[in-house]
């Protein structure tokens, strides 16, 4: 899950010309609207878990359809991570530079993972798998988030017990270790426009539309000669929704250094940072449909070839529809009479709000405790798996959820944030 850090290296496309229209996009410094996407992304987890194991999800009607499409969430992390995390390669990729030192950026992302995972692992195992705790392959695999890839698990679900949402954060990981590999190809894609930064961009976007394309052909496997439900815990499958972060992240570049006094890239860029109104539509339209049938099950993992396309593609729009007219906006205007709710400034607005950006910022340990916090309360209620009532158990959980997890943002994350620097040169923004 991405998160705020240091300040990327500059580039020429950071440098203000005069030459250059204004609205171009923010592409260095703190983005402050993508923490309330952030905390837009872990709220819809909690509310989907939570209505998940109270049954309110799986009963039909209106209301159990909104909250199973709740899963909604995790396209948009994963969306953040491609924007944020690629950016830094998208923008050596247009100029032809080195990219981020692939030893730093590793060690950063190990910093923000892993400390706080850790500590929600280690609960979850004492509390919930004692009988595993003797076993050194299951402390392994949990601590370095690749039990997804058990193909004989001890558990049932989608992780141990407590752990059940971090098949994401798998997927997650797996694609950061993924990403230097990927940004090297893409780079030599690139190259082949040689000196025509428009080319260079389109190389690039061919390059991660291919990624949308490995997507899709991941379905296959999954489904035939036989069934195959753990694949769709593994990194191909979502490929195409970091593939939507990763080509905002080269089109927010490409703004900058496009020639002419203004491309279609830059008008690209304005038009969808000024319809953020029509942006909510059709993502409240997709999420909508999501909710329909033609879905598939409430379950994870039951579903055929058609429908886990449609579901794909759904996700995949929903991510582009939330992300983009704020991945696109440009840096915040504090002159006096700057618009607060026209013209699409309304999204960032409501997203800069500060209860929004502090929510963004503990939000990992939104989406680590959840499990946690959820399950210690159904067992001092005595409640059984799919009984009791979304509203009387979603206050409590989202209360010890929020304290654990600022307590986990305060004295774990930011502690482990100024160890950044140590490993490599010049941590990129992520």
């Amino acid at each position: 899950m991405t998160a705020p850090s240091e300040l990327p290296p500059r580039s020429p496309g950071d440098d203000p010309d005069p030459a250059r229209p204004p609205g171009l996009p923010q592409v260095r410094g703190h983005q402050e609207p993508l923490d309330g996407i952030r905390a837009l992304a872990a709220l819809l987890v909690l509310v989907f878990h939570v209505g998940m194991e109270t049954g309110d999800a799986l009963e039909p009607g209106v209301f159990g359809a909104l909250l199973a499409a709740g899963e909604f969430g995790v396209p948009l992390f994963f969306a953040l991570s491609g924007l944020l995390l690629y950016r830094p390669w998208a923008r050596a990729a247009l100029d032809g530079t080195a990219g981020p030192r692939v030893l730093g950026y590793l060690w950063r992302r190990g910093l923000r993972v892993l400390p706080a995972y850790w500590i929600v692992a280690g609960t979850a195992l004492l509390l919930w798998s004692r009988e595993h705790l003797d076993s050194a392959r299951a402390w392994v695999e949990v601590l370095t988030l690749t039990f997804i890839y058990n193909l004989d698990p001890w558990w049932n679900g989608t992780g141990p017990h407590g752990l059940g949402q971090m098949w994401s954060l798998c997927v997650e990981v797996s694609f950061y270790l993924l990403l230097p590999l990927l940004a090297l190809v893409l780079a030599w894609l690139a190259a082949r426009g040689g000196d025509d930064v428009n080319r260079r961009a389109r190389w690039l976007l061919a390059g991660i539309l291919a990624l949308g394309v490995v997507a899709v052909l991941a379905l296959i496997p999954q489904f035939y000669p036989e069934p195959r439900p753990y694949l769709h815990s593994w990194l191909p499958r979502s490929l195409g929704m970091f593939a939507v972060g990763m080509a905002l992240a080269v089109v927010t570049e490409w703004a900058w250094r496009e020639p002419g006094a203004d491309g279609p890239v830059r008008r690209l860029c304005r038009t969808l940072s000024h319809s953020a109104t029509l942006c909510g539509a059709l993502a409240l339209i997709v999420y909508l449909l999501a909710a329909t049938p033609a879905a598939g099950p409430r379950f994870f993992g039951v579903e055929g070839l058609w429908v886990a396309l449609f579901s794909m593609v759904m996700s995949t729009l929903f991510a582009f529809f939330i992300v983009a007219p704020i991945a696109l906006l440009p840096p915040r205007h504090t002159a006096p009479g700057a618009p607060r709710w026209t013209n699409g400034a309304w999204l960032g607005t409501v997203l800069r709000h500060p209860v929004s950006r502090y929510l963004g910022r503990i939000s990992y340990g939104i989406f680590l405790w959840q499990f946690v916090v959820l399950y210690l309360w159904r067992e001092f209620t005595e409640q059984e798996v799919f009984t009791g009532t979304f509203l009387f158990d979603l206050a409590p959980v989202a209360i010890g959820t929020l304290l654990l997890a600022a307590a986990t943002h305060h004295w774990v994350e930011t502690p482990c944030r100024r160890w950044y620097g140590t490993v490599g040169a010049r941590p990129d923004r992520a």
